[in-house]
């Protein structure tokens, strides 16, 4: 049916250079839709550069279950964390 409603996610992006960080959720029939709704929505109060929908049926999660085996790092190999490195002085993100 045309007129069905789907939930669609939305990210937005407050300046170039970062990454998109999930905002909410909104109601529409299809992708413009959608994002002209978040734009309605999400976008009054802050000011952004990039505003992304994706449909929820095509975001995939990893399972509670999961978390071991997704997440737990080697704790002897510490340069795999980007915390093991220093930042050059005058960088703000990375």
């Amino acid at each position: 049916m045309p007129n069905e409603l789907s939930t669609w996610e939305v990210f937005v992006r407050s300046q170039n250079g970062i990454a998109h960080r999930h905002i909410g959720s909104v109601q529409a029939s299809d992708s413009v839709m959608a994002l002209q709704y978040a734009r309605d929505v999400y976008t009054r109060r802050d000011n952004f550069v990039s505003l992304w929908v994706v449909a929820s049926e095509h975001v995939i999660s990893s399972a509670g279950q999961d978390l071991a085996a997704w997440f737990e790092t080697a704790h002897d190999k510490d340069y795999r964390q980007a915390t093991y490195y220093p930042v050059p002085q005058g960088v703000q993100h990375l």
